[in-house]
């Protein structure tokens, strides 16, 4: 089968740092596992932290890639949710070999049915940025999908032109959230407000002044998307007591966890997407069941996918790329290629 992989951990402008290979086939599926025949991939940036330049060789070749989606080729004896011929996406396991080649062995209990209504490049750009998204809003946080009960409070989403922003803003705006994104140019202001933003701010410049212009004096609930350490001080300040703050990305150093977070009893929250299939946890079909409400909240027109750019065909120069515009920050929607030469 057709792969792109890696031998040696390189700058993304070095030819050799993703490259396009032959690997057997996998055989049939034991267990849980599905065999998916992959149609379409999009990146993350766990994509390009996975890849980033280190020492070491790996033998056999890595394959990176999480987020996918394809046609279940065949089933291990486990499995009751899926069945050969099934249309399916997925963001996989990161201890696995991933989603950049034509074949992939992958847990039934980390895969939805692919939305009807979207074809497979649409439909790979969402999984990781729905189960993070999902995740953090409704699991990590004391939040409600469903029932409108957050109506009157405000979310701010920093980094709201991104994957994970993207969805957010669906999701916090059907829940009844008033959303507050940030985006620093025009184009990504205008793709939050597509995605349903009620109100977009420049992360360059002081939120406090923008949201205080807007009439917000305090939000309950903000999502830093982008960097942890540098909206800190700011988001303490902004958050009203007994509000919460959610954090995907690692901080650089220590960070201040006392007051003002500790005086307003701020809730802290992390979402590491990977958590349930790195540790095998007991309820990891949870994310079976999220993938297959999004689906069908996609197929009512209730969300939308966030796939913004495609790329081509699945290969290295066009993952290389895509890991290049990615390093380089500013990608606004998902970026996606399908299909093999």
């Amino acid at each position: 089968m057709k792969a792109v992989g890696l031998t040696h951990y390189l700058p993304i402008d070095d030819p050799g740092s993703l490259r396009d290979i032959e690997l057997p086939e996998p055989g049939a599926p034991q267990g849980r596992d599905l065999l998916v025949r992959v149609h379409a991939v999009s990146v993350n940036p766990v994509d390009t932290k996975q890849r980033a330049p280190r020492a070491g060789e790996v033998s056999p070749p890595r394959i990176l890639g999480y987020d996918a989606s394809g046609t279940v080729k065949a089933v291990g004896a486990q499995v009751t949710a899926f069945a050969p011929g099934d249309e399916v996406y997925y963001a996989g396991d990161v201890t696995r070999s991933g989603s950049n080649a034509q074949w992939q062995w992958v847990d039934e209990r980390v895969v939805g049915r692919k939305p009807t209504t979207l074809d497979f490049a649409e439909a790979a750009a969402l999984p990781l940025t729905v189960l993070t998204a999902w995740e953090l809003l409704f699991e990590r946080m004391p939040l409600h999908f469903d029932d409108r009960r957050h109506s009157g409070q405000t979310l701010l989403v920093i980094g709201g032109a991104g994957g994970v922003g993207s969805i957010a803003i669906q999701l916090a705006r059907h829940a009844g959230f008033t959303v507050v994104a940030t985006a620093s140019r025009e184009d990504s202001a205008e793709w939050c407000r597509r995605m349903g933003a009620d109100h977009v701010v420049d992360h360059r410049q002081p939120l406090p002044a923008q949201l205080q212009a807007l009439g917000i004096a305090q939000v309950e609930v903000a999502l830093n998307l982008a960097d942890t350490d540098h909206y800190w001080d700011v988001l303490g300040d902004l958050l009203a007591p007994q509000g919460h703050v959610g954090l995907i990305v690692e901080p650089r150093g220590p960070l201040r966890i006392g007051d003002p977070y500790k005086a307003k009893c701020i809730g802290i929250h992390w979402e590491f997407m990977f958590a349930r299939s790195r540790f095998q946890t007991a309820d990891m079909v949870e994310q079976h069941r999220i993938l297959s409400r999004v689906a069908s909240l996609i197929d009512a027109g209730e969300l939308r996918s966030t796939a913004r750019t495609s790329l081509g065909s699945i290969n290295a120069a066009n993952l290389r790329e895509a890991h290049r515009l990615l390093e380089g920050g500013g990608v606004t929607g998902k970026l996606v290629l399908s299909g093999w030469e």
